[in-house]
């Protein structure tokens, strides 16, 4: 998974660094890239939805493509929170479930950066209950599932989102952490998934206990 921006530049950081970032086509073009793939990685990065459909329209090989760090044209926009972006590439076939060097897919990167119409957007776009699950029980190299991601920024919208779509409330990443654990204390999200917790702790105790009577009876 790429790092957000914001992520890599500190606030301390000299103008000059800061530049780097903010000066239109300073690292839009990656020497390691074959040169197809340079206009759909610069369109990705921008966020241009024109460039980034001209860009395919000239382009024949495979739109999951690894562009950076692992991630492809569908993860890089998802990252950086570029909706537009997003519906071009669905609408060009690209795979909701393709995984970075890191094991993660889109939809992680959209929970993390708290873009909730991406992550809508993702999920309506997935082709069946079968392909949403998976999306939602797919975890990276630390075990965390797109709600951990969710969980971890405190979006609230996108954690209820995620709830509402069946993800795995008390499932632990690598580091035994439900996504519950990963919120601040007395934060909504807290607040929230806590609450999902002891639902599915409670259902599952009556589960254990109509099947104790039913035995019981026999």
């Amino acid at each position: 998974m790429a790092v957000h921006r914001e992520d890599l530049i500190d606030e301390e950081d000299s103008e000059e660094d800061n530049a780097l970032f903010q000066e239109e086509n300073t690292i839009d073009f990656d020497l390691d890239l074959s040169e197809p793939l340079q206009p759909i990685l610069s369109a990705a990065r921008s966020g241009d939805a024109e460039a980034l459909t001209q860009a395919l329209e000239n382009f024949d090989g495979n739109i999951d493509e690894p562009l950076e760090d692992g991630d492809t044209a569908l993860h890089l926009v998802c990252l950086y929170g570029h909706l537009s972006c997003v519906r071009v590439l669905l609408e060009k076939g690209a795979n909701v479930e393709a995984k970075d060097e890191d094991g993660a897919i889109p939809l992680h990167d959209a929970c993390a950066g708290g873009y909730t119409e991406i992550v809508r957007l993702l999920l309506n776009h997935a082709s069946d209950d079968e392909t949403v699950k998976r999306m939602l029980l797919t975890v990276d190299d630390e075990g965390d599932t797109p709600l951990h991601h969710a969980a971890r920024g405190e979006h609230t919208e996108i954690v209820n989102l995620l709830l509402a779509a069946g993800a795995p409330v008390t499932q632990t990443n690598s580091y035994g952490k439900t996504p519950g654990e990963l919120a601040e204390p007395q934060t909504e999200a807290r607040r929230i998934l806590e609450a999902a917790e002891l639902a599915v702790v409670k259902d599952v105790w009556g589960s254990r206990r109509r099947v104790h009577c039913s035995l019981s009876i026999v």
